[in-house]
């Protein structure tokens, strides 16, 4: 089968427009010898010549004329449907935004990201979800989630881009009137206190766990539990410490009367959140708009 180079129908449309191969040169950007070379394959492809010469110009013949229209068109449709960058207008999407986020991740991330689409993305729903690891991945090279934002250590392969929005630690709760008034505990006090601890899917946990190991600290630990939103209402009924979030445990703090912050009696360790694409979507207008907006949201956190 016969195959044309869509190129030559430049060619084609051009000559039919300015009538000189010289003046056609210079429309495209070209040589003339390189557009009488493009010629002569047209007319060997097309077996009819095309253009003659009448006078100071050259004519199209019928067979030229016919195609000249459906070249036009299909031009139109390369530059059109192919060729041209599609655009991504946010005030006007109705796309929904899907966000891979943990329990932690949507108290310290989704209020500030769902405040800011309301204003930039109106139109949008905004969905937070909530899956474990390996479908993270899997929706993250789909396109069925946008963003991975939080702590995902298994999002480490070639195929996705991270960027670090900011670090945070850890901090502990204890009953608001905890026989344990210390506003910091001792590391005598920390390792006598008994300990809840919070292994969820967001497993900010194992980072903790890493450096109480690597500092040879073994904590009472009486209760494992995979929620975090439990987690106040036990401390604020029990004489439990639990270890968490620092961003969590401030909002625990706020939002209940009967817990509060209790300072460690070492450096915690600090933690990095990031937000993940999937390499498919790095130039996608869509996805780069959204991962510019977190950035501007959280980077420049402590």
């Amino acid at each position: 089968m016969l195959q044309l180079d869509l190129n030559l129908l430049y060619v084609l449309v051009a000559l039919e427009k300015e009538r000189s191969v010289s003046a056609a040169a210079q429309r495209l950007q070209k040589s003339q010898p390189a557009v009488s070379g493009a010629l002569a394959k047209l007319r060997a492809f097309f077996n009819d010549p095309l253009f003659v010469r009448s006078g100071n110009s050259m004519q199209p013949t019928p067979r030229a004329a016919a195609l000249i229209e459906a070249a036009r068109e299909v031009l139109a449709k390369v530059g059109n449907d192919i060729v041209s960058t599609p655009t991504f207008d946010p005030k006007t999407t109705h796309q929904p935004i899907n966000i891979a986020l943990s329990d932690v991740g949507e108290v310290v991330f989704l209020p500030a990201i769902l405040k800011d689409l309301r204003r930039t993305a109106p139109n949008a729903l905004v969905r937070s979800v909530s899956l474990p690891a390996s479908e993270v991945a899997e929706g993250l090279e789909s396109g069925s989630i946008d963003l991975a934002i939080g702590y995902f250590p298994d999002l480490k392969k070639n195929n996705f881009f991270q960027q670090v929005l900011f670090t945070d630690t850890f901090a502990s709760l204890i009953r608001l009137d905890h026989p344990m008034t210390a506003h910091k505990l001792t590391l005598k006090q920390f390792l006598q206190l008994e300990h809840a601890v919070v292994h969820a899917e967001s497993r900010t946990e194992e980072v903790m766990e890493r450096y109480l190991a690597r500092k040879k600290l073994r904590r009472k630990v009486v209760l494992s539990t995979p929620h975090f939103a439990s987690a106040p209402i036990i401390v604020a009924q029990s004489d439990l410490i639990v270890t968490v979030p620092e961003p969590l445990a401030r909002y625990f703090a706020q939002v209940s009367a009967n817990v509060r912050t209790v300072g460690l009696p070492f450096d915690p360790p600090r933690i990095q959140l990031k937000q993940f694409w999937h390499r498919k979507f790095h130039h996608d207008q869509r996805n780069a708009w959204l991962r510019s907006r977190v950035c501007e949201l959280f980077q420049s956190k402590g």
